[in-house]
C-alpha cells in the first residue's frame, strides 16, 4: 500500500471519491512529474547540436511536471473541497500530459528517455480521464466549497 493510499484511508472525514482510484491518480501524477523533470534534464544532456530541436520538448516536460505536481496537491486536499476547482485542475493536467506525451513521442525513436516519458504521460492522461467524470459537480453540495472548521484559539 502506498503512502498516498494510507493517507486517504486515515483521512478523518468522508472523501466523495473512490480511494483506490484517487490514490492511483495521485501516484501517477507524482510519477509523471518525476519522469518529465528527468526527461527535461536528459534532453539538456544531449549533444548541443540537438538542443534546438528538443527545446519544445523540454518546455513541455517542465510545464507538465509543474502541472502534475499541482494537480497531485489539489487532489490530496479534501478540507474545503470544491469540485469545480478540482475538475479544472484535472482538465489542465489532462492537457499537459497529452501535450507532453505528444512532444516526447516525436523524439521517442531516437531518445529512450522521451519514450519512457511519453509512456508515463499517456498512462497518467488515461488515469485522469477515468477520474474526470467523477469530479463533475452534481449540485449536491460537493459543487460548493465546504467551510473548514475554524482554527482553535489558544
Amino acid at each position: 500500500m502506498t503512502y498516498t493510499a494510507q493517507m486517504l484511508d486515515t483521512y478523518p472525514a468522508d472523501i466523495n471519491l473512490e480511494h483506490d482510484q484517487l490514490s492511483h491518480v495521485i501516484d501517477a501524477l507524482s510519477s509523471c512529474a518525476q519522469a518529465c523533470t528527468a526527461c527535461a534534464d536528459a534532453c539538456l544532456s544531449e549533444p548541443a547540436d540537438q538542443l534546438p530541436m528538443l527545446a519544445r520538448c523540454i518546455r513541455d516536460n517542465l510545464d507538465c511536471a509543474d502541472i502534475c505536481t499541482a494537480a497531485a496537491s489539489v487532489l490530496s486536499r479534501h478540507t474545503g473541497y470544491d469540485a469545480r476547482l478540482t475538475k479544472a485542475q484535472v482538465e489542465a493536467a489532462i492537457q499537459a500530459t497529452k501535450t507532453c506525451g505528444d512532444s516526447c513521442a516525436e523524439h521517442s525513436a531516437s531518445h529512450e528517455h522521451c519514450r519512457v516519458c511519453a509512456q508515463s504521460c499517456r498512462e497518467t492522461e488515461q488515469a485522469l480521464k477515468d477520474l474526470l467524470p467523477k469530479l463533475t459537480p452534481s449540485g449536491k453540495g460537493a459543487e460548493q466549497p465546504h467551510q473548514a472548521a475554524p482554527q482553535q484559539r489558544i
